[in-house]
């Protein structure tokens, strides 16, 4: 069977994630190695060109979804017709079903971000946060944190092979236990959280019980997009910046960063939390 009508035709069009070269170590001895890819992405809606990202091409019809629900130049996957991607010429066409509206005005306004050299908010995404209402009975406690840790450690196989990539997890908090659901490596930590919120669509999930891990910096960028996700825990080996922090405790996100080990810090939400 194929796929309800409501959801976009996608063309599922991957690249290979590493590629080999040989470099010369301190020995001066010449050894085969494994790099990360990179390519430019270019996305065009109705043709229209919105941007050039940078990605591994691991989830780039998952990357052009999510980059439009986290930019709101699209309100839900319905209103997307197909996502087709030609690694020929590096780009990716979305089709919506009745345009982009006045995307063309909220393009105007843009916040360049810290999201390693690319990350824009459209039409002062910052503004929405006072709408977001997060779940105020989701809870998570120390062990969960440490078993969450735990099993994203295990799934950046890009990383481990090559290094240079970032790598961004979506787990379910359910009664049994953490349960990671999808584990997105890319060049940068704004493609891998942009490709989980198109996934998350995709798949129709909603974020009430849902965990957010970042291996990146925890930005405003970063904050903002898992407010909009619904997801009332962000988590990161890495620390927040003053702008994430203050934003954070405006949508009441409970943050926690420096995860390593069994050491954490958590900066915000420490309702939501229990050791």
């Amino acid at each position: 069977m194929g796929a309800p009508p409501s959801l976009p035709l996608l063309s599922r069009a991957t690249r290979p994630l590493t590629f080999e070269i040989t470099a010369i170590n301190e020995k001066g001895e010449a050894l085969p190695i494994s790099i990360a890819g990179e390519h430019p992405l270019t996305l065009y809606v109705d043709k229209r060109e919105i941007v050039t990202l940078m990605t591994l091409g691991a989830w780039p019809e998952a990357l052009a979804i999510g980059y439009l629900r986290n930019q709101r130049l699209v309100e839900s996957v319905e209103e997307i017709a197909s996502v087709q991607v030609d690694w020929d010429v590096n780009a990716v066409a979305v089709t919506t079903r009745r345009g982009l509206g006045n995307a063309a005005e909220r393009m105007q306004q843009r916040t360049v971000t810290t999201g390693c050299g690319q990350g824009t908010m459209f039409g002062d995404l910052m503004q929405d946060v006072e709408n977001i209402h997060l779940p105020p009975d989701a809870r998570l406690d120390q062990e969960r944190l440490f078993a969450l840790t735990q099993d994203v450690r295990q799934l950046q196989s890009v990383y481990k092979q090559a290094g240079a990539v970032h790598g961004c997890a979506l787990a379910r908090n359910g009664a049994a236990g953490v349960e990671v659901l999808m584990f997105v490596e890319d060049v940068g930590r704004h493609n891998a959280v942009d490709a989980i919120a198109g996934q998350m669509w995709l798949d129709g999930l909603d974020g009430g019980d849902k965990i957010f891990f970042t291996t990146g910096r925890l930005t405003s960028e970063m904050v903002i997009k898992t407010a909009q996700m619904g997801i009332p825990f962000l988590i990161s080996r890495s620390g927040t910046t003053q702008m994430g922090w203050e934003i954070a405790r405006q949508t009441g996100i409970t943050m926690i960063g420096r995860v390593q080990g069994r050491h954490y810090l958590v900066y915000t939400g420490t309702e939501r939390f229990s050791r």
